[in-house]
């Protein structure tokens, strides 16, 4: 599980509490914020973390997803407030179609049920596929995640100045995460989450810019 010390915006680990700023931000964050609000993490994407998440996302396992978003919601306590929507990032639909489920669905209903908030299953679309971006650059990101989200039409009047939990299985570089939140804000929503199962620990020579774009 994580604990602190972490930085509240990209919930990435920290050595020290000496190392965030007045209001809990890495050095990172504070130069540049990310698009969302705030950002929690259930547990370091380390070995145990990676297989519980992986057999939820590829294994069919989804037993998985009500124990890691117990942990979800521990962690989310104080971004989960009274009238918070929850909305999980949507997988493309030939992506639903070959998996059959979203595990980013499975986790926020979940959520939602425990903490009794309203669940938006179907707030964004992914209007097309999309290839892994951990290793593009930060031009090939934008690019990419170029006009990828959506909010459907029938949320819209719903968003508008509400505080909105988005819910995914793990944070790697933020570009999913980062094209989720700017469809949401467009929509009128007035703060923006992020809660995820598993956060990347930052690696040397891996290019992480979070306000440029998972």
């Amino acid at each position: 599980m994580l604990g602190p010390p972490y930085c509240k915006a990209c919930a990435q680990p920290q050595a020290s509490s000496a190392l965030l700023g007045a209001d809990g931000l890495c050095a990172a964050c504070e130069r540049r914020h990310p698009a969302w609000d705030q950002g929690r993490a259930a547990f370091v994407y380390d070995a145990a973390a990676r297989d519980m998440i992986l057999r939820l996302k590829y294994a069919d396992q989804i037993d998985y997803a009500a124990f890691l978003a117990k942990h979800m919601v521990r962690a989310g306590q104080d971004v989960l407030v009274p009238g918070a929507l929850v909305v999980p990032v949507p997988v493309h639909r030939w992506r639903l179609l070959s998996r059959r489920y979203n595990q980013a669905a499975l986790l926020s209903r979940h959520i939602a049920r425990m903490q009794g908030s309203e669940h938006g299953p179907d707030v964004l679309e992914r209007l097309r596929a999309t290839v892994r971006l951990a290793r593009f650059s930060r031009g090939a990101r934008r690019q990419e995640m170029q006009g990828v989200m959506r909010v459907r039409a029938r949320w819209r009047g719903v968003l508008r100045g509400r505080t909105v939990v988005l819910v995914d299985d793990m944070l790697t570089t933020g570009a999913t995460a980062t094209a989720c939140v700017q469809a949401l804000r467009e929509a009128g929503a007035q703060k923006i989450h992020l809660l995820v199962a598993g956060v990347v620990p930052e690696r040397p020579g891996l290019d992480i810019d979070l306000q440029e774009m998972h």
